[in-house]
């Protein structure tokens, strides 16, 4: 007898899996053979070719199979995957796996992440998936979309039986059972998905425990909502617009910058604080005179010594302690380090980095701040990681320059995740806060200039640090120098 819901469905056709250009890039083609690709009011140069590729390659907008050009073979089939790679290293692809019988898509997959290439990692039929915790399916306008903050890249869902084929593997499957059910999607997407970490292989007769089962110790401690939010709210792990694009002007007025009063009698306050207006205190005052600076004198850098005093008086290690957890059986020791600025629980989970353009006294580079020893460390990265770094900072600030010293503030999420539940990344960002009004005040007292900026580039850091992205990564930067104007009171923000 064949249980119940299970339909041996028929032999699908075999799958096709191809490369096309995205939807808004388009390839030109000069007289001298190199090809450049065009999108959004950009271009970016992939290189010159023979005559036959580049006619060839025109065959990308409608979608080339990647076995069509992945062998050895000829070389007008070397040069196509050539410039397949320089386009898919841009992100300028998506990928189609659709069913050659009728033609139609199963899915349209979207890079995420500029390198993503994908991979088909071989399954058996006893091998067992099931769902990420971190996967889910949205509707995005006429579409839906299957994608998850650990994966390169997104699902667009073009047949309804693969999503409820989906749904099935909330619980753990063995690929020979989903064979036998009707829909089954093929075991060409479920590698896909498995390579994006959007399923994961796991053990049969599980019921309980997934959570510690997928990936390492450090994702056990992140909650879906707070993964989620950390990679769509920063740069380097999504495709989506970012920054300060007003997407809604002209769609909705702008809100006033000072809230309408509240009706009813009210209550005067100015009378108070003109009695007292000739004793501002030193605290006061440097509120009123901060500001944001963008720009920067290169010609009287920022000296080693004034970014010794600056981060001895934000973010030294003041004091430690030791205390065990009274969890009613016992609990383990938890250590702290307190440093000038408060910190939800006292964890203080941020560490600085500091991209160093121009300082006296100081190597050009990339260091970590060494809170407890007040001591820099040199990392090794690229020339070209360290100037993309200071030029997003440059970009994101609008200014004529990258800083002097852009400070990249990190979070070692586990410090903060191991005690709070739902609230543990909201309480990362209230200590970014906290930590960038030190800086800038700390800036002010000396006569620098400072700037706090709200893009971060999470791929960008842990290619840079070799730390995976979901255990440490920027949560805020701070631009610090010697302004343009010193003791200037131009206000901005």
């Amino acid at each position: 007898m064949r249980a119940p819901g299970i339909k041996r469905g028929r032999r699908a056709a075999p799958a096709t899996f191809s490369a096309r250009l995205g939807g808004h890039v388009t390839l030109e083609v000069h007289s001298n053979g190199e090809i450049v690709a065009c999108f959004d009011s950009h271009s970016v140069g992939l290189g010159k070719f023979s005559a036959g590729a580049a006619d060839r390659a025109q065959e990308l907008r409608i979608g080339l199979p990647l076995s069509s050009f992945s062998s050895d073979g000829r070389n007008i089939d070397k040069e196509i995957h050539l410039l397949v790679r320089r386009l898919a290293r841009h992100g300028l692809l998506e990928y189609r796996l659709g069913r050659s019988r009728n033609g139609e898509d199963l899915v349209v997959i979207e890079p995420q992440v500029p390198d993503y290439w994908p991979q088909m990692p071989q399954l058996c039929n006893a091998d067992a998936l099931v769902l990420s915790r971190f996967a889910y399916m949205r509707r995005r306008g006429n579409e839906m979309v299957l994608e998850s903050p650990r994966a390169g890249a997104l699902f667009k869902i073009c047949n309804p039986k693969i999503a409820t084929a989906l749904v099935i593997l909330s619980t753990p499957q063995q690929i020979k059972q989903l064979r036998r059910r009707d829909g089954f999607p093929g075991v060409e997407l479920l590698a896909l998905l498995v390579d994006c970490q959007i399923l994961f292989k796991t053990e049969a007769a599980s019921d309980s425990g997934l959570r510690p089962a997928e990936g390492d110790d450090n994702l056990v401690l992140w909650d879906f909502h707070d993964l989620l939010f950390h990679t769509r709210s920063t740069e380097g792990r999504h495709a989506n617009p970012l920054g300060g694009l007003y997407p809604y002007a002209g769609v909705i007025s702008p809100l006033p910058a000072v809230r309408r009063r509240w009706p009813g009698k009210k209550i005067d306050l100015r009378k108070f604080s003109a009695a007292h207006s000739e004793a501002i205190s030193p605290a006061a005052t440097l509120l009123r005179e901060r500001h944001s600076t963008r720009s920067f004198d290169d010609q009287r850098p920022i000296t080693l010594a004034e970014l010794s005093r600056f981060l001895d008086s934000t973010a030294r290690v003041q004091s430690r302690l030791r205390s065990r957890l009274d969890l009613g059986d016992g609990g383990p020791v938890v250590t702290y380090a307190v440093r000038p600025y408060p910190s939800g629980g006292g964890c203080y989970e941020l560490e600085l980095y500091l991209a160093v353009d121009k300082c006296e006294g100081l190597a050009r580079g990339f260091y970590h701040y060494d809170a407890g020893g007040h001591a820099l460390v040199p990392i090794d990265v690229r020339r070209n990681e360290l100037e993309a770094l200071l030029t997003g900072a440059e970009f994101a600030m609008g200014a004529p320059a990258a800083p002097q010293i852009l400070i990249t503030i990190a979070a070692r999420f586990g410090r903060i995740s191991w005690k709070y539940s739902s609230i543990a990344y909201a309480l990362i960002l209230k200590d970014v806060g906290v930590l960038i009004q030190t800086l800038y005040m700390m800036a002010t007292d000396m006569g620098l200039g400072g700037c706090a900026i709200g893009s971060a580039n999470i791929d960008l850091f842990a290619k840079m640090t070799g730390i995976e992205f979901h255990v440490e990564g920027p949560v805020g930067q701070f631009a610090i120098g010697r302004g343009t104007k010193p003791g200037a009171r131009r206000r901005s923000t």
